[in-house]
Parts: C-alpha cells; sequence; structure tokens
C-alpha cells in the first residue's frame, strides 16, 4: 500500500511518500480502506517528538494519523464488524497509521460511520469530538441545568463542547472574539464573551477558588484550551491539551473593560494567609 512515511523526528522534510506493508486483521482487528484521513495537532507532536510529544520506542519509518474514515475490507477472528461497514475511529497514541491506504485496528474502539456524514466530514470530527466528551461527560460531569464557560468556543474542540453542552441542557457561556460572535451563538452559545474587551477572569478566578478549597461540586464546569487562553494573553507554563474542572461560580463573567489583575506575593507566609499548604502553589 501508499502511505505517508515519517522516517525521524523533525521537519515535514522527515515525510516522505511511499510504499509500506499491508496491514493484516488479527484478532479482534478489522482492515480498514482509507477513504479520509485529518490532520491535527497531535500529528505534528509526534512528528516533532521531544519535549513536544512522549514518543519513546517509536520505530522509523512511523505512519503518522490519528483520524480516520472508511471501509472495512478484512476481519479477523472475533471482530464485531464485516467487510463493507463504513466506519470512523481514532488510532492510539504511538501506533497511529492513518495517514495510509489502509489499517488494522482494533474493531471494539473504532464505530460505524452515520449515514449522513461523508468519509471526510467524520474523519474531520473524530478526535476533537471525543475530546470534547471526555472533557465534558467523563471529567466535568456536566449535568442538565449547569453552567459552562468554554474558552476559545471558535476552536476544533470548543465547537463541539459548546454543541454537546447544549444537547445535555446547560447553559454556555463562552469567549471568542467579536468576529466569531455569530459563529459560536450558532452552535449554541448562550453568552458570548469578546476577551479583549470584557472581562471575563471573573469566572476563572471562581474556578481557582474552588479548586483552592476543595469544592468539587457545583453548578458548573470550565473547559480550557490552552492554545486559546495563550492567544488571550495567558500563559500557563507546563499546561497543556484540553482540561476540564467542575467549578461553583456558574455565569461568573463580568461585562465591562477588563481589569488588570493585582499581583500577590507569594512567599511561605503569604500562602500561610492564604489558606494554603506549604507545598501548594497559586493557581
Amino acid at each position: 500500500m501508499k502511505a505517508m512515511l515519517l522516517t525521524g523526528h523533525g521537519g515535514i522534510d522527515k515525510l516522505t511518500y511511499g510504499d509500506a506493508p499491508d496491514p493484516v486483521a488479527g484478532p479482534g482487528d478489522v482492515v480498514v480502506d482509507v477513504h479520509a484521513a485529518s490532520v491535527n495537532a497531535a500529528d505534528y507532536k509526534m512528528r516533532l517528538g521531544g519535549a513536544h510529544y512522549q514518543t519513546g520506542g517509536l520505530k522509523f519509518p512511523h505512519i503518522l494519523g490519528r483520524d480516520f474514515s472508511g471501509v472495512v475490507s478484512a476481519v479477523g477472528p472475533g471482530a464485531d464488524l464485516k467487510v463493507g461497514d463504513e466506519v470512523v475511529g481514532v488510532t492510539i497514541p504511538g501506533t497511529e497509521g492513518a495517514y495510509a491506504e489502509k489499517i488494522a485496528i482494533k474493531a471494539a474502539i473504532i464505530v460505524k460511520k452515520p449515514a449522513k456524514l461523508s468519509h471526510a466530514e467524520a474523519a474531520a470530527m473524530a478526535l476533537t469530538s471525543l475530546t470534547a466528551i471526555w472533557a465534558l461527560e467523563d471529567t466535568a460531569k456536566l449535568k442538565k441545568g449547569e453552567t459552562v464557560l468554554i474558552q476559545g468556543g471558535a476552536g476544533g474542540v470548543a465547537g463541539f463542547a459548546i454543541q454537546l453542552a447544549k444537547h445535555i441542557g446547560a447553559t454556555v457561556i463562552t469567549t471568542a472574539s467579536a468576529k466569531n460572535h455569530d459563529y459560536v451563538k450558532k452552535l449554541g452559545a448562550d453568552r458570548a464573551i469578546d476577551y479583549q474587551k470584557e472581562d471575563f477572569h471573573r469566572a476563572r478566578s471562581c474556578l481557582r477558588r474552588g479548586l483552592r478549597h476543595g469544592r468539587r461540586r457545583g453548578a458548573g464546569a470550565l473547559l480550557r484550551s490552552v492554545e486559546a487562553e495563550r492567544a488571550a494573553g495567558v500563559d500557563r507554563r507546563g499546561a497543556g491539551g484540553v482540561q476540564a474542572q467542575p467549578q461553583r461560580c456558574a455565569g461568573a463573567a463580568a461585562q465591562g473593560r477588563p481589569r488588570p489583575r493585582p499581583s500577590r506575593p507569594h512567599g511561605r507566609a503569604a500562602r500561610r494567609r492564604r489558606g494554603l499548604a506549604a507545598g501548594d502553589h497559586p493557581l
């Protein structure tokens, strides 16, 4: 089969179009003829390697690609799909393999493609939509009637999160530049905050207080895209990916101009005055 081969960590010059062995369906596996594969941030991070992604033990040449959509062409023993099924899936980090004409994968971790979606549409939504589900349902456990603050609402994961939160029955507040307000409201956002002109720090401050005092229950959740926050001038060193946490201050997004946050001492005595343990750090 033909595939895009990663020959080593580095720039795009490390990607070469060439031949690779056809995959074989082992027990519980299916082989899928790939009709569409999407490009994710995870792909370039895996390509770069090093601090960008945990890539120890990766053998080259390696085939990148996390998301795919296609048609089952071979079925291994015990797989619960059949030849001809249209499927969509996300591969496990370190295996990837979607930048190819065929891919072998466990049948248990892929699903049948909805008939109303094209292969390109299905491949484009797999990883981002699953990330939103993981953040809001599995981690934040968002419930009907709660309020969620979604940072960077015009982004890929956040766009799915807005729609999912509305499906659950939550009130959705999101940050976005003014030019994207119509878009995020079409997705279902009840309130769009222009982070360049309005103060959205109160909602994050409520989250910080809730976590600091161990309050894990509450009326909302925060979905935070680190990349979106950095675009808004918020830099969190050492943070990465998408995080969601319950918080107790539903809808706490103040209108008006952004207010500068006062500087706070971070010494041992200052932490003691604020009720923090010696090993804790302010969020």
